[in-house]
């Protein structure tokens, strides 16, 4: 998935995060705890922002995605800036073979999770990434509020404004197919139709996405069943996105309860 928009993915990624310091800084709070070159591995990196944000910022980082199209531009982005991303295609059922020793951070960030085929494939990809958490280490996930999502219903949700990218225009719509179980197969298809200046001419970068979304409560469960327990979450039922922090369940201190903020 994502082939097809890696090339337009700037125009689906908020104005904020489109620089490698600007998704870092997201995360200022998490990355505060890490020492000076400590090591972390950012799975489904998409174009390399966040990767390479944090090699800037010092840290000893290597990134991972299933799309060889948006490996590729991590490890340009990564050149252009002067810093060192040990960039690999790879699934989440694959990443403990690729030999990389335990990380002090794991960051699965930007709705990636929901790619993973439903629960027992969600629990394959956080068991791969805990697997990965070295000790004292936490594995960090964004997420969509797929409650509000499945509360809106299928529809197609068009930008209310016309997107611009590096003097390119474009126009971003979303159409969302539900399935009526939580556990069913949905889709979502994203279209980034880009404007011709000179001319009437429109060019449509469009791609069919698979997801599986997931309550908040059944995340803090598969979190669970990969070994590991929730440290902070700032899921807000009124609030579209939320960031989750899990450590092993083996570093917290016997008879600590989670922590929610």
């Amino acid at each position: 998935m994502y082939g097809t928009l890696a090339a337009v993915y700037d125009f689906l990624v908020p104005e904020p995060l489109l620089s490698p310091e600007g998704s870092a800084s997201m995360f200022d709070e998490l990355l505060a705890g890490l020492e000076p070159g400590a090591r972390v591995l950012d799975c489904a990196c998409g174009v390399g922002q966040l990767a390479v944000g944090l090699a800037l910022r010092g840290f000893a980082v290597s990134a991972s995605d299933l799309s060889p199209e948006m490996v590729a531009r991590t490890r340009a982005l990564a050149a252009e800036r002067g810093v060192a991303v040990d960039a690999a295609t790879c699934a989440w059922d694959d990443l403990g073979r690729h030999g990389w020793p335990p990380f002090d951070a794991v960051m699965c960030v930007g709705n990636s999770l929901a790619h993973a085929a439903g629960r027992d494939g969600r629990r394959r990809a956080l068991r791969a990434m805990a697997g990965l958490v070295g000790p004292g280490g936490r594995l960090v996930l964004t997420s969509r509020n797929w409650e509000l999502v499945r509360a809106a219903g299928s529809r197609i949700d068009v930008a209310g404004e016309v997107t611009v990218r590096d003097g390119a225009r474009g126009l971003v719509v979303y159409g969302w197919s539900l399935a009526p179980g939580w556990d069913d197969t949905h889709h979502l298809e994203i279209a980034v139709a880009l404007l011709d200046d000179a001319g009437p001419r429109v060019t449509t970068h469009r791609e069919r996405l698979t997801f599986w979304p997931f309550r908040h409560e059944d995340l803090d469960a598969d979190l669970e069943a990969a070994g590991l327990t929730r440290a902070e979450s700032t899921y807000d039922p009124a609030v579209d996105r939320y960031l989750v922090s899990a450590e092993r369940v083996s570093a917290a201190r016997p008879g600590s309860p989670a922590r929610t903020p």
